[in-house]
């Protein structure tokens, strides 16, 4: 088995990126293949993903705000994105269900967190279910809260990672 590369996505992963979309969250949660395309083509410092043996089989992708508001849905196309902007907001880290539990998601927010200290980023942000606070507390996330988003009907919590306060 080749080893795990972790990089920056580009418009040829679209594909493998909606499959991974599809097959992780359920379609009133998944992003839309418009909405994948715009992220990789927008941002794609902010859109890594994870291959082995050449197969893409695990994404985080982002947008960049000031703002410390994270539930506006047109955000989620990159509407009021800002590319400098201070606070980095996660819209999806998913790994193909055949591939979890071996830390390829643990490898792809780490590398997400230190490119965004290496970009001078103040903070990452990002909506989890409750199921999720657990995982995303060991890597520093802190919990705000119960979100007000209500995005695919589900409940969701504000979790925020403040880069450079380890």
């Amino acid at each position: 088995m080749d080893a795990l590369t972790i990089r920056h996505a580009d418009i040829g992963d679209l594909d493998a990126c909606c499959r991974i979309e599809s097959a992780c969250f359920s379609p009133s949660e998944a992003a839309s293949r418009a909405s994948i395309d715009t992220r990789i083509k927008i941002f794609p410092q902010g859109f890594m993903v994870a291959a082995r043996d050449a197969r893409v089989i695990g994404q985080i992708n982002s947008g960049a705000t000031d703002q410390d508001d994270i539930t506006d849905e047109p955000f989620k196309q990159l509407i009021g994105h800002v590319p400098d902007g201070k606070h980095l907001v996660v819209f999806s880290l998913s790994v193909l269900p055949d591939y979890r539990g071996q830390g390829i998601a643990a490898c792809l927010l780490r590398r997400f967190v230190k490119r965004a200290e290496e970009d001078g980023r103040k903070a990452i942000l990002l909506l989890c279910k409750t199921g999720l606070i657990e995982y995303y507390q060991r890597f520093g996330f802190v919990d705000r809260g119960r979100s007000a988003s209500t995005h695919g009907g589900a409940d969701w919590h504000e979790m925020a990672l403040i880069l450079g306060e380890k």
